[in-house]
């Protein structure tokens, strides 16, 4: 008897599970990290997602991270002061970045996007680890003007980040480890991959580009793609475009390298979100499209390093575009904005 109820009751249980299968039943899920999915379209990650899996409490400590003011000296500026997210976390309209005590940097504010690509950061690639990134910012004497020793004092001695980050790492003091990856949770998710551009390639919505757009897109690949190449419109590399005729004022990668051969180089930036990110060039001298593109057209300078792209042969310094060139191509280079990146609340500020 025993053998039997047990057995009708193990067999009504099974069909409860199996027509609740069938059922339109929804499921508590998990919450989606912003930037855990990689794109379609992009290729390989340098910074793939198991080497820091993303998790929503990882992820949300992170963000607090970025937009904590008390990671600068005078409690006057966060990572987010300068990257927000409304411009695709550049510096909005600003043509040097400023930091604590309203002191100016010497070069633009680059956008933060699509990081996980990323083996070098800033315009001359010192930093080589998305994990090490926060270090220059926060040491640096203009910017943040902090020691990590200070940052950590002062996260051990909050009410809550203590709580919030054995919740993620385990019990112990808040160390340097657990702040950088925190913080790579954060920058690591920002993944702008969604543009115009992005759903008409993968085919998603019945997005087409128009006439205009798609001339622009085939002028870019012809004339642009030796640089801005890839679906991520950047080659990561260092070039000289042309800006100046020397570069006492900024060597740019020779900064890194001490190279003779890198003076005046600087890294290719994406043209993703480009529309949004002015002005534009290592130190904001141009503060719109239309002047980028004159300057390749007639405004390149020649010096030692000048990039070969732009020494053609015959002919002047530079990449010739006609008048209705330059508009297809901006026309096309504003299919690369990304709305939902803008706009995602998931990567803004927290109350």
């Amino acid at each position: 008897m025993r053998r039997t109820i047990a057995a009708s009751l193990a067999g009504g249980l099974a069909g409860l599970l199996l027509a609740a299968c069938h059922a339109d039943v929804t499921l508590p899920a998990e919450p989606v990290v912003p930037g855990a999915v990689l794109p379609a379209n992009f290729p390989a990650p340098v910074y793939a997602p198991d080497a820091n899996p993303p998790s929503a409490a990882a992820f949300a400590l992170g963000r607090s991270l970025f937009y904590d003011e008390r990671l600068s000296r005078d409690g006057s500026v966060s990572c987010g002061s300068c990257h927000q997210q409304a411009v695709a976390f550049a510096d909005d309209g600003q043509r040097l970045s400023q930091g604590v005590r309203k002191q100016l940097g010497t070069r633009n504010t680059p956008a933060l996007q699509n990081l996980r690509w990323k083996s070098e950061f800033f315009w001359d690639g010192g930093p080589k680890n998305i994990e090490t990134l926060p270090l220059a910012p926060i040491t640096n004497p203009v910017e943040m003007d902090e020691t990590l020793a200070n940052v950590l004092r002062k996260l051990n001695a909050d009410t809550d980040y203590p709580r919030r980050f054995a919740q993620v790492f385990g019990s112990g003091p808040i160390d340097s480890y657990q702040l950088l990856r925190a913080l790579a949770q954060f920058t690591a998710a920002l993944t702008s991959a969604n543009s115009r551009y992005d759903q008409a390639v993968r085919g998603e919505g019945g997005v087409v580009l128009t006439a205009a757009e798609q001339r622009g897109r085939t002028l870019v690949a012809q004339k642009c793609a030796s640089c801005h190449a890839t679906d991520l419109f950047t080659d990561e590399t260092y070039r000289n475009n042309g800006l100046n005729a020397s570069f006492e004022a900024d060597s740019g990668r020779a900064h890194i390298t001490s190279r003779v051969t890198d003076v005046g180089r600087f890294k290719v930036p994406s043209l993703r979100n480009v529309e949004l990110t002015k002005p534009y060039m290592h130190d904001g001298r141009f503060a719109t499209l239309e002047q980028v593109l004159a300057h390749y057209d007639h405004g390149v300078v020649a010096s030692p390093t000048l990039d070969a792209a732009l020494r053609p042969t015959s002919g002047p310094l530079g990449i010739p575009l006609t008048t209705a060139e330059q508009t297809d191509i901006i026309a096309f280079l504003r299919t690369l904005t990304d709305q939902d990146f803008i706009r995602d609340q998931r990567l803004a500020e927290q109350p």
